[in-house]
């Protein structure tokens, strides 16, 4: 959760009470957030520096550290925590904001150039019209923007926030891509000019920019704001030129949100511009700006647009456990910034302004009505059912065979269920079983495009990973592999299964034979008789419909002549053999390796032999 820091008589002075500090710890309960600390700035820095705790001033300034949800955007500045607490506490109505171009004022425009395609192709903007900064009112527009970038925009990897002194540019305004040694400007806090390439150098050593520089370095152009005098506005997500910084006497300032994703910046710029629009000369009113993007499509931001949701009331109270009346529900959300209209028969129309972002689905409603009424005055009652909770059956059988395995002397590993295509079906030579797999959309890096279809590959590569472990390495799995199924409604189904994998000067293959054996034996599955009434694993067989058996497999995983499929009521269930030498070769793996993957699942039943799954 952020943890945003305001002055604790700021705060009183915009909610306009003086609260003791258990007073407001209450009131942010019942907000739903949480007073984490009372502290000053001096006591921070003491505590940064590792000094000694000293006796607090009298005359320092008491800090408030409030703990906020995550997605509450608007609660990351004392603007946003002071106006939801007075409309909480019915001391203010939510505030109505509008898009609005003042007389003898003139709209700007941004054209977005093709190349920002190639590096960061979203741009969205807006202007703020007669600000009024003080110097509190002005730090917090600073830190707001630093807070967002470390939340929302993701270290500024999704989205970066400039902001300008108006006055001083001239629109409209250009958004490009250009090599960095054409993009020439002096930025901010500094004197003389760099090209681009240079000032990425420059940086290498500032220890706040540089853990930025990664987004774009790399980069064959960079992304670049121009106005109509080919001054440069900023060099997102890095830095803004010094010819535009804002200050204390700043009275128009332009905001500008470069992005990956157009939706995050979207709500970045309604979140900055209707926290701070209560600066201007009329108040909450922001002046929209237009985008021509690459392909000469006009769109106007910010969206200030109410997203409408109907609710009903026996829904609502059926959600949180209380009987509340329709009329009761309407002001309780108004307290919660919502604009609320009773349509009749419990059926509700709730529009959510663009500063409560956070509210996605009618349950984030049922949420806020919850706390509005109080989570304290729920009250408690025994469910109308009682049930015994007990340990999941199939993890309960996961918990014993890992026991087994242990006592048997391999040792567990835990692989991510995500990988990579080749190593899922490439390295193991299984390229044809592609379609079976769940694929990620856009995947952030190459080593996460699909869910396993196999516990197997990833086993191979912590074994390649951990060469110098003495022989022989002895390993085992016990996970969820991710298969693609139509008798699903998701589309998927998870599978559990056990890997053996084992690893030495020899391939090891009466090893894995004998795991099989032994796991059957502590499941109590008999083999199939064969052709001399004796099972497969030397004991006397049942001739049992429950018997498990192998049988001679063609996986190319496996070298040929040296592999079986296990096979239960008839089903393959599994396959154990030697891994083909092209398959180690693949994982750089030296030693020989024998392996066995079984689906555990037709094993879970009770003494009846009913499926507990």
């Amino acid at each position: 959760m952020p943890t945003v820091s305001v002055v604790r008589d700021e705060l009183f002075r915009e909610l306009g009470k003086t609260y003791t500090d258990e007073e407001f710890e209450d009131l942010c309960f019942e907000f739903g957030i949480e007073l984490d600390d009372v502290t000053t700035e001096k006591e921070m820095v003491r505590k940064e520096l590792g000094l000694a705790d000293d006796q607090m001033d009298e005359d320092e300034e008491i800090i408030y550290k409030i703990d906020i949800p995550a997605n509450r955007y608007d609660l990351l500045c004392v603007e946003g925590i002071s106006r939801a607490l007075r409309i909480f506490l019915e001391k203010q109505a939510t505030p109505t904001f509008v898009n609005d171009v003042a007389e003898g004022n003139e709209v700007q425009t941004m054209y977005v150039k093709p190349e920002t395609a190639l590096i960061r192709p979203h741009v969205v903007c807006a202007t703020l019209r007669g600000v009024t900064f003080t110097k509190e009112s002005y730090k917090s527009f600073i830190d707001l923007q630093d807070k967002l970038h470390q939340n929302l925009c993701r270290q500024r990897t999704l989205v970066a926030i400039g902001t300008h002194d108006l006055d001083t540019l001239k629109g409209p305004f250009r958004y490009e891509a250009l090599p960095p040694e054409k993009i020439v400007f002096t930025p901010l806090k500094q004197t003389r000019e760099f090209n681009a390439k240079d000032l990425m150098e420059f940086y290498k050593t500032d220890l706040k920019l540089k853990q930025y520089l990664h987004i774009i370095e790399d980069s064959p152009v960079y992304p670049v704001i121009y106005d109509s005098n080919d001054v440069v506005l900023s060099l997102p997500p890095i830095i803004n030129g010094a010819h535009s910084a804002i200050t204390l006497d700043t009275k128009d300032v332009f905001i500008e949100c470069t992005a990956t994703d157009h939706t995050k910046a979207c709500i970045t710029l309604n979140t900055v511009v209707t926290m701070f629009s209560q600066y201007c000369a009329q108040p909450f009113t922001i002046e929209p700006v237009k985008v021509i993007d690459q392909f000469e499509k006009e769109r106007v931001y910010p969206d200030l647009g109410l997203k409408e949701f109907e609710v009903n009331q026996r829904a609502v109270c059926k959600a949180i456990g209380v009987d509340i009346e329709a009329e009761k529900i309407v002001s309780l959300l108004q307290k919660m910034q919502l604009f609320v209209e009773h349509k009749g028969e419990g059926n509700l129309l709730v529009r959510v302004p663009p500063t409560r972002s956070d509210i996605l689905h009618a349950c984030d409603i049922y949420e806020d009505v919850a706390i509005a009424w109080g989570y304290n005055n729920i009250v408690k009652e025994l469910p109308t059912c009682m049930t015994v909770g007990k340990e999941f059956p199939l993890n309960q059988l996961s918990d014993l065979l890992r026991s087994e395995l242990a006592m048997v002397g391999f040792t567990e590993i835990l692989t991510w269920a995500l990988c990579s295509v080749q190593e899922n079906f490439v390295n193991v030579k299984r390229e044809h079983l592609m379609e079976t797999a769940v694929t990620i959309g856009n995947p952030k890096t190459l080593d996460f495009e699909v869910c396993r279809t196999s516990l197997l590959p990833c086993a191979l590569k912590t074994l390649a990973a951990n060469k110098d472990a003495p022989v022989p390495v002895k390993l085992f799995e016990v996970s969820d592999v991710i298969l693609v199924s139509d008798e699903h409604e998701s589309g998927a189904k998870n599978e559990r299964r056990l890997l053996v994998l084992y690893s030495g000067k020899e391939s090891g293959f009466e090893v894995v034979h004998g795991v099989l054996n032994r796991i059957m034996q502590v499941l109590g599955v008999p083999a199939e008789l064969d052709n001399n009434n004796s099972s497969s694993n030397g004991e006397k067989g049942t001739g049992s419909d429950d018997a498990y058996s192998w049988r001679e497999s063609q996986d190319k995983t496996f070298f040929p002549n040296r592999q079986a499929t296990v096979l239960h009521k008839n089903k393959e269930i599994g396959i154990f053999g030697v891994v083909h030498p092209e398959v180690l070769k693949a994982f750089d793996i030296v030693y020989p390796c024998s392996a066995l993957e079984l689906n555990i699942e037709p094993f879970c039943y009770d003494q009846h032999g009913n499926s507990l799954l």
